[in-house]
């Protein structure tokens, strides 16, 4: 198959940066193929929004790791900038950089297809994992590598092989849609009853801690219901707040619920949130009776 590249195009226009960039990765042994993801992929960018690239390898014939580091050598502003091993941030985001290229931010991540193409046989089942990771006080959800698949533009692909993933990830399967329900459904509920517990003890921490992880659920089960994959925790219950399916001033209640917490106002907090819970419970249940 001949090599696919999309031309960089961002908001209908070719970025030089993007273009770059790939041509100096083009020749790295073992790469199989370049995605822009994130917001950028989404079409969601605000101004200060930076790119992330993924970089797909298969086990068999992983990256190369100094031959990157070299390619990257003569872009980036920072002459200090420097890519990781694979594996150095943890087996969920398993390596990259932060790189700055003629004043643009670009993330680089790797992303093992062996381990991708695993998620998504098991994602089509309605089977996934909540894992710990840094940086993502949620966890990390198996199932946002098949998001990124889902959402990315394909920047290189010369063999097809993200064209095929892709074609894995849509529509959205329906026992995934019922396993992230049911999971984070339930917790929504767990979780503030362990903010109770807390707020007895006035532990603002802890109160603050479950309301993010209820919260956080809520986002889950939205975007389920929508048939959306979560990618990233940041930003999910404002977005999920504007899908067809969500519930009645959510966003409002969100910041209402922050600043009682703020406040240590935590029996105000917590009616908030028992409110978020009993509106979600009646949209899950009015949406599983249409269908």
């Amino acid at each position: 198959m001949a090599t696919r590249f999309a031309g960089c195009q961002i908001e209908g226009m070719e970025h030089p940066v993007l273009s770059r960039l790939v041509e100096a990765l083009r020749p790295v042994r073992g790469l199989a193929a370049i995605v822009l993801g994130g917001s950028r992929a989404r079409g969601t960018a605000g101004p200060a929004s930076d790119y992330d690239i993924g970089l797909y390898y298969e086990p068999d014939a992983p990256l190369d790791v100094a031959a990157l580091q070299a390619a990257i050598a003569p872009l980036v502003d920072d002459p200090s900038s420097t890519v990781t091993r694979i594996g150095e941030w943890g087996p969920w985001i398993n390596g990259g950089g932060w790189l700055t290229i003629s004043g643009v931010e670009v993330d680089l991540l790797y992303r093992d297809l062996g381990r991708v193409r695993e998620v998504i046989t098991e994602a089509r089942q309605g089977r996934f994992s909540m894992n710990y990771q840094t940086g993502h006080p949620h966890g990390f959800c198996s199932t946002i590598w098949m998001g990124e698949v889902a959402i990315c533009q394909p920047l290189l692909d010369p063999s097809g092989r993200i064209a095929e993933l892709k074609g894995e990830t849509s529509p959205f399967p329906e026992a995934l849609r019922d396993a992230l329900i049911a999971r984070f459904g339930w917790e929504v509920g767990f979780a503030i009853e362990n903010a109770e517990l807390a707020a007895r003890r006035a532990e603002q921490m802890h109160v603050a801690g479950c309301a993010y992880r209820s919260l956080s659920c809520v986002a889950q089960v939205l975007f389920a219901l929508n048939g959306r994959y979560l990618i990233n925790e940041k930003g999910a219950l404002t977005e999920a707040a504007t899908h067809p399916l969500t519930v009645a001033g959510l966003a409002s209640t969100q910041a209402d619920i922050w600043r009682d917490i703020g406040n240590a106002d935590h029996a105000s907090a917590l009616r908030r949130l028992h409110g978020v819970s009993d509106a979600l419970r009646a949209l899950v249940e009015q949406v599983g009776t249409k269908g």
